[in-house]
């Protein structure tokens, strides 16, 4: 008996709209942002722009920062995805660095380096930016857990796995951002940069386990 694939979701016009209208704000803001300043941009001249009402703006965003992180969403949901997909035999230190190498590189376009470093330039977003990793870390672990058939007991280990990761993913972030200050990386390839960091960051890991077995 040949079994019957269930139709994939369809959008429907009212979901259509509403996704097209976000879209619309998101770019009309982030074209603003990058253009004359995140403080300098009104929320007025962002709806003006979109040729949305003030209304319907805060239908989609609370405020003028939950714009810029919207994309940090996105993000989180592609390297769920990549997590997902990794072979089931591999480690999950493996799958992990790669799914996010994978995530980062992807997400490296020239709009989203622009948009890190007016994160990087405006105090209030930089504070809030931090919220993000927190985000991620929760969602990772969740994902891992999932990859493992949901084995609760394997929290603690995937906990601690996810904390290391998305600690690199932060400290990879900064010193992405001091090296690039002011400098063009027209041909730097950002998947060779974030095995770089992965391959530091496993080697201090390896040595801090030999200082933490000859304290033992």
């Amino acid at each position: 008996m040949t079994e019957k694939k269930l139709p994939e979701a369809v959008e429907g016009r009212r979901e259509r709209k509403r996704r097209q209208t976000r879209e619309r704000i998101e770019q009309a803001a982030m074209s603003l942002f990058l253009k004359r300043g995140f403080d300098a941009t009104t929320i007025e001249e962002i709806t003006e722009a979109a040729d949305v009402s003030k209304r319907s703006f805060f239908d989609y965003f609370p405020s003028k920062e939950e714009v810029v992180f919207a994309w940090q969403d996105s993000f989180a949901d592609r390297l769920m995805a990549a997590i997902a997909a990794r072979p089931a035999g591999e480690s999950d230190v493996k799958a992990v660095e790669e799914a996010l190498i994978v995530t980062v590189t992807a997400s490296a376009d020239e709009r989203a380096m622009a948009l890190g470093e007016l994160i990087h330039c405006t105090p209030t977003l930089k504070a809030r930016d931090q919220l993000k990793y927190a985000k991620l870390e929760q969602k990772l672990t969740e994902a891992l857990i999932t990859r493992k058939g949901g084995d609760l007991e394997a929290r603690a280990h995937m906990r601690l796995l996810s904390a290391i990761v998305i600690g690199v993913l932060r400290v990879g972030s900064e010193v992405w951002q001091e090296r690039t200050q002011g400098v063009s990386m027209e041909g730097v390839s950002m998947e060779a940069f974030a095995r770089e960091i992965f391959g530091e960051l496993w080697t201090m890991l390896a040595e801090f386990g030999e200082e933490t077995t000859a304290r033992l």
